[in-house]
Order: structure tokens, then C-alpha cells, then sequence
């Protein structure tokens, strides 16, 4: 039976908003930065190694690199998270198509478009207004600039990881996916757990059920979403409603911990994911003109 496009659609839309939970529900715990990233990926991990079975399919050494990168992503966007504002955490890894740009042509020997470089200059200028302004401290947020760094530390990682996958689909493992996710969040645990211990007795229940949300709700429950709808729906669809996460992100924050962000990275934002929906539209755009040519 042919798969409902609403139904894909929805699923995309959940899953956005499920990930767009992740700053709120990362500064509501009271443990540590490395304790809410190690037992947030074991959780993660165990959800979908134990729920998916594409998770526990497609393993190979190949694929550790990009699982790896994967793992930075995570890790250092929950360090990024418990020192910046929400905000300025999810825009700045945001900024991931910038760097995988960038790499391209090293890593995947991939040309660089005149058009490409445009964006590029876009997003480096919304991220240059990030570390214009000077934000000034607050509970959410203790130090904003060395969040900032952080969370511009993990698009790098974030853009490695798209680039990685890439690169196995090329290799004829574009299956494994799932499996590198699944990887990635237990190599996170592995990093994070000699920081992330002892943890003690007081600790208690609402942290296990902020930890359980993050790794069962907020990470597996959204890859499943993701996975099952967007083989179903157009890449320019999929692009744009996935942004949803980077909009709603801030949200949460505000309507949960009455956190604002700043107006540079109010702007910056609004840059990088005006730019980063442009640039995705030019090359919808483009490829349908080739398929039209295409046609007989």
C-alpha cells in the first residue's frame, strides 16, 4: 500500500518538533553538562538498538569515523547548551552546510559552485554576528562565549557527520545510517562516562525522567519519524519542515525557562536559516530543470 503524504509530512513534523525539545529539556536537568550528554546517549542507544532494527543492521568498521563525528555532535551540543542560550546552541550548528561546503571538495571531491559561495559568505556573516554582541551571563546561560565556541565546534562536527554519510552511501553502505546513529550515541556515552561519574543518590527522579525523555522521546522516537517518512517526501519538503527544529528550539527555552536570546543572535539566526532555505530551494529549483531536460 502506497505510503500517505500527509502522514509522511506529519512525521517529519513531529520529528522536528521532538528535536527541537532538546534545549529546553537539556538545561532542566540539574546534573552535569557530561552526565545529561553520557546518559542521554546510553538511553539513546539502547532505544534504538532495542526498537529499530535498521539500527542493528549495516555495522562495519567504516563506518566508526563517522560515528565518531556523530558522537561530537552530541556531546558537545549538550555542553554547548547548559553554557549559551538555546538559541545561540542551535544556530550555530546550524551552521553545518557552511562547513560541509567547505570540506567537499577535500573530502568527497565535490565542486564548489559559484552560487555555493554566496551562501557561504551569508552564513559566515550571520555567524560573525554571534560574537559581536556581548551576552551577558545568567542562570540558563553561565558563559555564553565559551558556549558559542562549543556549539560552532559541534556544526563543524554535525557537517563531518553529514559528509561521513555521504561518503558510506557512496561506498554502497547507505544503509548503515541508522546503525551510525545508534554508534555514535554509544561512543557519546563511552567519551562522556569518566566526567559523568559519581553520580550521586540526589540525583533524583526528575533527572531519570528528563534523561529518559531526551534519550527515548527527544532522540530515538524523532529517528524513527525521520527515517520512516523521508524516503517519501521531496528533499526540498523535507529540508524545509526539518527547519522547524532550529525555529521552535528558542521557544521551548522561553516558554519553559523564560530564556531570551539576544538580538545578534536573534539576527544571525534568521540569517544562516533564511540563507540555508534559499540556497535549498536554488538547487530543488535546479534539479528539477534537469529532470525536465531530461524528458523525452
Amino acid at each position: 500500500m502506497e505510503a500517505s503524504p500527509v502522514r509522511n509530512r506529519l512525521l517529519l513534523v513531529a520529528a522536528a518538533l521532538l528535536f527541537s525539545t532538546g534545549g529546553a529539556a537539556i538545561k532542566a536537568a540539574t546534573l552535569t553538562s557530561w552526565q545529561v550528554a553520557g546518559f542521554r546517549s546510553a538511553v539513546a542507544a539502547l532505544a534504538l538498538l532495542a526498537g529499530v532494527p535498521a539500527a542493528r543492521r549495516g555495522w562495519s568498521w567504516r563506518m566508526l569515523p563517522v560515528a565518531a563525528a556523530y558522537a561530537a555532535t552530541l556531546v558537545m551540543f549538550v555542553l554547548a547548551t547548559r553554557l549559551t542560550t538555546a538559541a545561540n546552541a542551535i544556530f550555530l550548528q546550524s551552521t553545518a552546510p557552511l562547513y560541509v561546503l567547505l570540506l567537499a571538495p577535500w573530502l568527497l571531491r565535490e565542486t564548489v559552485r559559484r552560487r555555493d559561495l554566496f551562501y557561504v559568505i551569508v552564513v559566515a556573516a550571520g555567524m560573525a554576528l554571534f560574537f559581536l554582541g556581548t551576552e551577558q551571563a545568567r542562570v540558563t546561560a553561565p558563559d555564553p562565549s565559551r558556549g558559542n565556541l562549543i556549539a560552532a565546534a559541534s556544526g563543524l562536527a554535525w557537517a563531518l557527520t553529514v559528509t561521513g554519510l555521504r561518503w558510506l552511501g557512496r561506498s554502497g553502505e547507505g544503509n548503515s545510517a541508522m546503525a551510525t546513529v545508534a554508534a555514535g550515541n554509544l561512543i557519546a556515552f563511552l567519551v562522556a562516562l569518566p566526567m559523568a561519574v559519581p553520580v550521586t543518590a540526589a540525583a533524583g527522579g526528575a533527572n531519570l525522567l528528563v534523561i529518559l525523555y531526551l534519550g527515548v522521546v527527544q532522540i530515538g522516537l524523532a529517528y524513527v519519524c525521520v527515517t520512516r517518512a523521508i524516503r517519501h517526501v521531496p528533499a526540498f519538503e523535507a529540508t524545509t519542515i526539518l527547519l522547524l527544529e532550529p525555529v521552535m528550539n528558542p521557544i521551548w527555552a522561553w516558554l519553559v525557562h523564560g530564556e531570551k536570546p539576544g538580538p545578534w543572535a536573534v539576527a544571525g539566526g534568521a540569517i544562516i536559516l533564511s540563507a540555508t532555505l534559499v540556497n535549498t530551494l536554488a538547487l530543488e529549483q535546479k534539479h528539477a530543470a534537469v529532470g525536465r531536460r531530461a524528458l523525452p
